[in-house]
């Protein structure tokens, strides 16, 4: 979890992840709270973590990344340093017309880490760059 999300978003995914440690799940009041502040796409994203949808993806010079299968079988590369995934729902709902915070696959990243529920993936340098450029590819 980055700056870049309020602040009352950041302590309620703190809160998450101690509820989570603690008794290994998320108690009503604070699945609540994560449908007041995230909106539409808290269920979604809680499915996406149910289905263990997200993958933590590291090289051995620690460049981390997350990629999220959506449920249309798509892959989307996640970034959460810089709180960015690359969807359309993001690009639409976040960037241009700022109506959400985030999208489901940023969430999803952000509550699989509160979870601990991100599967994990080291990749060589190389395999990183092919994910990199494979993104570029489909955006250009």
């Amino acid at each position: 979890m980055g700056s870049t999300l309020p602040a009352v978003a950041e302590e309620l995914l703190k809160e998450i992840k101690k509820a989570f440690q603690e008794t290994s799940h998320v108690p009503d009041e604070l699945l609540l709270g994560l449908r007041f502040i995230f909106g539409p796409c808290a269920v979604p994203a809680l499915d996406l973590v149910d289905q263990c949808s997200v993958t933590q993806v590291t090289s051995p010079s620690g460049r981390t990344l997350y990629q999220v299968l959506g449920n249309s079988g798509k892959l989307y590369t996640c970034y959460s340093s810089c709180h960015f995934c690359t969807c359309p729902a993001f690009g639409f709902s976040v960037l241009q017309k700022s109506v959400s915070l985030l999208c489901k696959h940023i969430l999803a990243v952000y509550l699989s880490q509160a979870m601990g529920a991100c599967q994990e993936l080291t990749v060589s340098e190389e395999q990183l760059t092919s994910i990199l450029l494979a993104e570029e590819e489909e955006e250009g």
